[in-house]
């Protein structure tokens, strides 16, 4: 049986569905399959966004939605652990994450640096590029304003466009590789985030230092959770925006 609470509110308010689905960031399927599809309901924070939108209870659209309580729960069972900064971490979590990788190994920085001087990482990565795994790097576009803006919140001004610049070059070799992609982004990012499969490292962005002074969240997804989600979600949406480039000397854009 359809969502007819959900559909009704919707019309009441002569909104379409790809009006709310533009302003709750969804697309418009999305929406269709709440409604449809009673068994896929939307994670925790869009039914409070619905909710807002239509000016109605979440109990209301969702009867049976999970506590509160319940999704806390969900989220804490994800975390595997919060380190209080990068610098804490074994280098070694990174590349024992992404050798376990089959299916998604995701790299999403504005540089990344240190990581392109691992040479450990550079022989997974051609290792899982031989196996057939799909391997995405999205880094910044240096001379974008999300760049300069990041560069200025560290205090190392336009270094962060060089240190960008420099990453690209590190990773030469792995360009042209089967299945390894790099692209270029202008978002705003508020951790870096390293995926492989059904793990990820979120590096939170504190204002005023660099992200090896920035907490670490290991997290791994487990059924009912929302929290690994949230951050994959952010993933493939930066991805979406980003430019392709082919090779370092990209990072300059069309001529």
């Amino acid at each position: 049986m359809a969502n007819e609470r959900l559909r009704g509110a919707i019309v009441d308010l002569g909104l379409t569905l790809d009006e709310v689905a533009e302003r709750l960031g969804v697309a418009a399927k999305t929406v269709e399959r709440w409604i449809n599809d009673p068994e896929r309901k939307p994670y925790r924070r869009f039914q409070y966004a619905t909710a807002s939108l239509l000016k109605c209870e979440v109990s209301y659209l969702w009867p049976d939605a999970r506590t509160s309580a319940e999704v806390t729960a969900s989220g804490n069972a994800e975390l595997v652990q919060l380190y209080p900064h990068r610098s804490v971490v074994a280098p070694s979590l990174w590349t024992s994450l992404y050798a376990k990788a089959t299916r998604q190994f995701d790299v999403l920085v504005y540089s990344g640096f240190w990581l392109t001087e691992d040479a450990a990482f550079h022989r997974i990565v051609k290792e899982k590029s031989a196996d057939g795994v799909p391997i995405r790097f999205m880094l910044g576009e240096p001379t974008s304003a999300a760049v300069a803006v990041r560069g200025e919140d560290e205090g190392i001004g336009t270094a962060m466009a060089g240190k960008i610049r420099n990453a690209l070059i590190n990773y030469g070799p792995l360009f042209g590789l089967p299945g390894v992609e790099f692209r270029l982004h202008g978002t705003t990012l508020y951790n870096s985030l390293y995926r492989a499969d059904d793990e990820l490292l979120a590096n939170g962005h504190l204002y005023g230092v660099g992200a090896y002074m920035a907490p670490v969240l290991h997290l791994r997804r487990v059924p009912g959770g929302e929290l690994f989600d949230a951050y994959a979600e952010s993933v493939e949406r930066v991805w979406e925006s980003a430019r392709p480039i082919s090779s370092p000397a990209d990072w300059e854009g069309p001529q």
